[in-house]
């Protein structure tokens, strides 16, 4: 595991009037994340330790600095976890000395609010228990580092989408014109707040190139056991394989991470930002296209999650 350097931050070495797209995209996050620190009691960050959260949380001690970050940490641990990622982010809430609270979804399997699904995937079980401990814990608002461009199926998510008991609706979602966004809401309701909303997979990769932010090794080749499924490859563990299926040894590397039972490998030599980002620029297929498999079930696709309140 690489020096855990993650969230320290560099100077930036650009003049006030010549921001540039990262500079721009930056700034907004800042103003989004102090936004939500005015204007609401007790908000929290979702952390999973994958490279979205890890940028959102680099933002958030950057926006506050020298003052502590106002923001709880929240990971909803569906318990199919890469132990590199869950190291990664032990080690990050230990070296910031932060608040971090991990909510087991197995928990909620167990006490049978929810059923284990036949494929073996938890990540579309975490939509009951998010609601459940922001009701519980009287968080009106949860930041989360879901991109625009991670599901073609939604255009221009919302920054601030307000949720309440009921299903959200599209046309209940405010409009945002000029990057003005409306943080009211009523008692009982919560809001979900989005500061990548506006970036790409590749802002990502440029800004974590910026800014030095250390990222899990799974994020880079490295050689993995795996199981073929189609033209793709899933981690070998609890999950898989099933039956018969061979196990190989491939190089691969993980664009997006999540549940192991559901997130699937590339297969890449890329082991630096840099080749990374020249890799990702070559691929004409998105982040969960190439890499989820939920993305292809119906039960736990984005917009069923979506009506359920999940996403905004």
């Amino acid at each position: 595991m690489r020096t855990q350097t993650c969230c320290e931050v560099s100077p930036a070495a650009v003049a006030p009037d010549e921001l540039g797209h990262l500079d721009v995209l930056e700034s907004e996050a800042i103003h989004i994340m102090r936004e939500v620190a005015g204007q609401f009691e007790r908000p929290v960050l979702l952390f999973s330790g994958g490279k979205g959260s890890l940028v959102m949380l680099h933002l958030a001690l950057k926006a506050f600095r020298p003052a502590p970050m106002p923001f709880r940490l929240l990971h909803l641990d569906t318990g199919h976890n890469f132990p590199e990622v869950m190291a990664h982010r032990d080690a990050i809430v230990e070296h910031h000395r932060l608040d971090l609270s991990v909510v087991p979804v197995r928990e909620y399997a167990d006490a049978d609010p929810l059923r284990e699904r036949p494929a073996g995937s938890r990540d579309p079980l975490r939509t009951f228990p998010l609601a459940d401990v922001l009701r519980r814990g009287r968080h009106n608002a949860a930041l989360e580092g879901t991109r625009g461009d991670a599901d073609t199926g939604r255009a221009g998510p919302r920054v601030f989408s307000p949720r309440g008991e009921s299903r959200p609706e599209h046309h209940e979602q405010r409009p945002e014109l000029w990057s003005l966004y409306n943080s009211r809401h009523r008692a009982g309701e919560h809001m979900r707040v989005l500061p990548l909303a506006h970036w790409t997979e590749l802002d990502v990769w440029h800004y974590v190139d910026r800014e030095g932010i250390e990222l899990p090794d799974v994020y880079y080749a490295h050689e993995r056991r795996v199981v073929p499924r189609a033209d793709r490859w899933l981690a070998a563990g609890d999950h898989a394989p099933r039956g018969s299926e061979p196990v190989e040894k491939r190089l691969v590397r993980y664009r997006t991470v999540g549940d192991m039972s559901c997130t699937e490998a590339v297969e890449s030599a890329a082991v630096t930002v840099t080749e990374v980002i020249d890799e990702i620029t070559s691929l004409r297929t998105g982040e969960p296209g190439s890499t989820r498999a939920d993305a292809r079930w119906p039960a736990a696709g984005v917009e069923t999650r979506e009506r359920e309140a999940y996403f905004s």
